[in-house]
């Protein structure tokens, strides 16, 4: 058994059939901890959908509206880039309230990870770039609103800039935001993140880990938040179809191990997310996703909780 939670729900999928975003990968994630016996059914939860109520701490009422009712307009539909669907709106509002709870078990437990999530494209008033929308930051005012903590970090290393994030976050001290991409990617317009660690194409492990670890240190040492949301981009791969960056597997998951080394020797709580992952091979952004649950058991083993984790 896992030494923390795997927020899972069958119907994470967007349902979208052919689409370079692969869906299916929540539900080939799960069977793949299960199958090869990394994880047992015990350490999965189901979580419920998020409430509208949680949803409007973050997002307009009419972009709310919109997605409940289906009413986009073509250009918001065009701009999210994936087809409308009843399902789709439900897979969003699970994911958002499978980041509430990894949340929550997080500051319990020490780690958690819902294996979805991760849309970080989403503004408060219109989704982009398949994220309709933003289940951390649902997540985050939810557990703000409860007084379970004060201050939360955003940890994003998807190869693409994490502009919802730092649009919504914009100007709140409460919140700080740190991504990690290639710069000459989507999207056009970057918001300035707290920490924005530009890229150039074709940046590979050692230049990567390079970057990003000094400048997680320095956030957190500075910041010291209660939480940390990290979002766990497989497309920094080098055989990504949407990312121009090189890194290999073995890069990836070491990255992760980094990261969650640096937050949990801290006694921060990490609350892992999935982002993006198009790589040729379905398996391949599978596999990357596994991996990153592999570096958090292997991290957790190490770092274990304290008795009053969650007592901010």
């Amino acid at each position: 058994m896992l030494p923390f939670k795997l927020i899972y729900h069958p119907r994470y999928d967007l349902n979208l059939g052919a689409h370079v975003f692969p869906s299916q990968k929540f539900r080939l994630i799960a069977e793949f901890l299960l199958h090869d016996k990394l994880a047992a059914q015990d350490d999965f939860l189901q979580p419920e959908a998020a409430r509208d109520e949680d949803v409007l701490r973050v997002h307009s009422p009419d972009w709310v509206w919109k997605l409940k009712e289906g009413t986009l307009t073509r250009s918001e539909e065009m701009r999210l880039e994936i087809p409308y669907s009843p399902e789709m709106v439900e897979a969003a509002w699970l994911a958002a309230g499978g980041s509430m709870l990894a949340g929550e078990r997080a500051l319990r437990d020490g780690f958690a990870a819902n294996l979805g999530g991760g849309f970080h494209h989403a503004y408060a008033d219109h989704g982009e770039g398949f994220c309709p929308i933003h289940d951390v930051a649902v997540a985050i005012r939810r557990l703000q609103a409860e007084g379970r903590i004060r201050k939360a970090m955003v940890v994003d290393t998807d190869v693409h800039h994490g502009n919802g994030t730092a649009a919504i976050f914009r100007d709140d001290p409460s919140v700080f935001t740190l991504s990690i991409h290639q710069l000459n990617n989507y999207p056009a317009h970057k918001p300035a993140s707290c920490v924005d660690l530009h890229l150039a194409d074709g940046v590979g492990d050692d230049e990567y880990l390079e970057t990003l670890l000094p400048a997680v240190r320095k956030a957190l040492e500075g910041f010291q938040p209660q939480l940390v949301f990290y979002v766990g981009g497989a497309d920094p791969f080098c055989e990504d179809q949407l990312g121009g960056l090189a890194l290999t597997r073995e890069g990836l998951r070491e990255r992760d191990r980094m990261v969650f080394e640096e937050a949990r020797r801290r006694g921060v709580a990490v609350a892992s997310v999935l982002a993006g992952g198009y790589a040729r091979r379905v398996e391949d952004t599978v596999r990357i996703h596994v991996n990153t649950i592999l570096a958090a058991r292997d991290v957790a083993a190490a770092f274990p909780p304290a008795s009053a984790a969650g007592n901010c």
